[in-house]
Formats: structure tokens, sequence, C-alpha cells
């Protein structure tokens, strides 16, 4: 008689894409999202950094939480929900939105892909049926559904992505504008691509059935198997995101409903977001509590450093003095940029000091041991990398 295991309920689920995965996954390096095993890396992270500036490259997003919206109400609950204009999405089309609670406070940030005229679906980092569902408090005619487990999702990024879709046979995949979808015949469902990514380059996500995953991933290594077509893991992303300075969960901020602390979370305000803050619509999840945000100024600001030298600034603390006896802010996320060939940094200053000079205290391991710097910081308003490739219809040959 086997005895069972204790820890059973407690495994990782497995993504649709996993037996392909495993076998890549040389360095058998795994973590967790939402409860799904996921890949850190595969082999080397900067190797697989590279393939997304310079090939192409594929990430996992079935953890990613995606939810159908549905009904006569579902725009009306969304655009209540979010704090974007809504009802200005068009059909086949993609927004960036973040939602808070009544206090201002940035519960998520996620995409909506408008699928039709009361068809929608949200995708985010963490789960949020609950929430969902109390945003439909008052409206009759919808249906949240949880798809994030019927529905795979597979992130293709790099500059040579559009010539393996349009090899795959995705025909005029390259009229395709960003932030666009389009649909097409895939086995015995579909295939819908929308021209998204979290990399700040060329890329697409490619969304199919869970039963169609397998088949997907070996058409799209098949045709960029020319290409040089890896797979790339969490690590990567990570330092492609910085580039292109987008901003991540538990890095630049804290999921509202997640804190212990008040103030601990930010707000949209605090994070740049200001330009998905719509207040020409009469109501919305705190509308009023981001209006008086907005008389009065965010405490923290969040902004983008180029930082002398080539130390990473992780964890660092910020000064308005090289004598570091004054700190006003915190490094969120910070890599030497291989790309930008620059010491490149997010971080979370208090706005009252953001005509200062910045200084970073730096603490770095060299020979096994422990050396501190300050070092000059420089304010950067464009994102560190943002190719013209990047936005360009068609995309050029690479």
């Amino acid at each position: 008689m086997t005895k069972s295991d204790p820890f059973a309920g407690e495994r990782l689920k497995h993504s649709p894409f996993h037996p392909r995965q495993a076998a890549l996954n040389l360095r058998n390096a795994w973590s967790s999202w939402n409860g799904t095993q996921f890949a850190d890396y595969y082999y080397d992270a900067e190797y697989e950094y590279f393939c997304i500036r310079n090939s192409c490259a594929t990430y996992d997003i079935c953890p990613m939480q995606k939810y159908e919206i549905s009904g006569t109400d579902a725009e009306a609950m969304l655009d209540r929900m979010v704090t974007r204009d809504v009802t200005k999405l068009k059909e086949n089309r993609v927004t960036y939105v973040c939602w808070c609670t009544d206090a201002g406070r940035m519960v998520d940030d996620g995409t909506i892909f408008k699928l039709g005229p009361d068809r929608f679906m949200l995708t985010c980092g963490s789960p949020s049926l609950a929430w969902l569902r109390k945003c439909t408090y008052g409206y009759k005619h919808l249906t949240v559904t949880d798809i994030s487990d019927t529905l795979a999702g597979l992130s293709f990024q790099g500059p040579t992505t559009c010539e393996v879709l349009k090899k795959m046979g995705l025909m005029d995949i390259e009229t395709l504008k960003p932030f666009g979808i389009m649909h097409f015949p895939f086995g015995s469902g579909s295939l819908m691509v929308s021209r998204t990514g979290f990399t700040g380059d060329l890329g697409y996500e490619l969304w199919v059935q869970t039963d169609l995953a397998l088949a997907l991933w070996d058409a799209l290594y098949d045709a960029g198997e020319d290409y040089g077509i890896q797979p790339y893991g969490e690590a990567a992303t990570n330092m492609a995101r910085l580039e292109a300075g987008f901003i991540m969960p538990g890095m630049e901020f804290n999921e509202a409903l997640k804190t212990v602390h008040f103030h601990h979370d930010q707000t949209p305000f605090e994070l740049g977001l200001d330009w998905l803050v719509d207040f020409k619509k009469a109501r919305f999840n705190g509308r009023s509590a981001l209006l008086i945000e907005r008389e009065r100024g965010p405490e923290y600001t969040l902004i983008k450093l180029d930082i002398e030298g080539n130390k990473p600034a992780e964890g660092s603390y910020l000064y308005r003095n090289k004598r570091c006896t004054k700190q006003i802010g915190y490094v969120t996320s910070a890599m030497w940029s291989p790309v930008v060939k620059a010491n490149i940094a997010l971080a979370m200053v208090k706005t009252k000091h953001l005509g200062e000079n910045i200084w970073a205290e730096i603490y770095y391991e060299k020979e096994l041991r422990q050396n501190s710097k300050v070092a000059k910081c420089t304010l950067q308003k464009k994102p560190f990398w943002a190719p013209p490739r990047a936005r360009a219809t068609p995309p050029q040959p690479f």
C-alpha cells in the first residue's frame, strides 16, 4: 500500500507548454508564478536576453490571469473599475490599464482586449476574480469567467518575430499595428495574435486553447528554426522590461490588496501612470482620492536614472548630496544594460526633491570583498530602450 504524499496538494501546476520547455531547461532552473511551475532561465539569462534583442524568443505567459467579461454591461463595468476610458477602445484592439481601491491605491495593472461589442478579456499578473466580482455589483447583464486554465498564451519577442510569423503562414501579419489583434484558423480551433509584449521591442503574444498549445509551439519553432528561436525566462524578462521602463509588481509597486501598512502601496501618479487616469469620466474606483492627489501632488515619483560607473545600484538608497546625509528615495530595479551600454535604474524619489542632484550609495562585492561607492545619477525622461521597429508597421526585415 502506497502512502499518500502530505505535500501532494502543494505541487505546482504545469503549463500546457511544459513538455517542450522542460526539454529545453538545461539548468532545471524553475520558480513559480500563480501556482504554476515557471522558468527562471533555461540556459543563461544573458544569452536569453540577447535572443530577445537580436533574434526572437518565447516567454510562457500561461500563468498570467485571464478573465472573459461578456454581456451588455461588460463595457460599463470595466469602465467603472479601471481609471482609463474603456468606451474609447475599438474592437480587436488592446489597451493598458490599471485599477485602484477607493483610496486611490493601485490594486494591479494589466491589459484589456476588446474581442467583440460586448466581449472583453482582462489579463493581469495576480488572481483578481474576487475583485472583479465585487466590481459587478449593480450590473445585471454580464458574466465574468476565469479562463486562465483554458487559454494558453505565449509571448514572442524580438526583431525577427514578424518574419517568423509570416513564415508560419499568418497572412498579412505585417499589417498588424501595435496593440492590434488578428485572428487565424489553427488546427481544430483558432489562434489570436496581439501585437503586445513586455520587452519594449517588436513582439507579439499568441493565444490558443490549451489543447492546441503544443501544436502552436511546434509550428512556431519549426518556422523560427532558421532565425535562432529560443525560450527565455523571468530573469531575461526583467532585464528587457527595465530597459523599456516598464513597471513590475513586487518591485516598482506593491499591490494594494496585499500590503499591511497603508502607503506601502502606490498610486498611479507615483508610478508615472497619470496618463492612464481619465478624470473626464464621471466615475471610477478611486476617483475622489486621485483628484485630491492630483491637486496636492504625489509624495513619491518613479523616475529613470542613468548612474555613473558600471556597478548596478540594486537596493540602493538615494541622497541629495555626495555625503549621503539626506535620504530622498530608493532604487526599485537596476542593471548594467548591455544594449544601452549604461548603468540604469528605476527609482522612487520624494517628489519635492526632483529638481535636485541625486546620488546613489552602491554596495557591491569584488573578489569576495564588500565594497561601496557613491555615484552621481542623471535623470532620464525617455525609456532607456525604444527602437523604432517596436512601433513600425510593417516592421522592416531584420
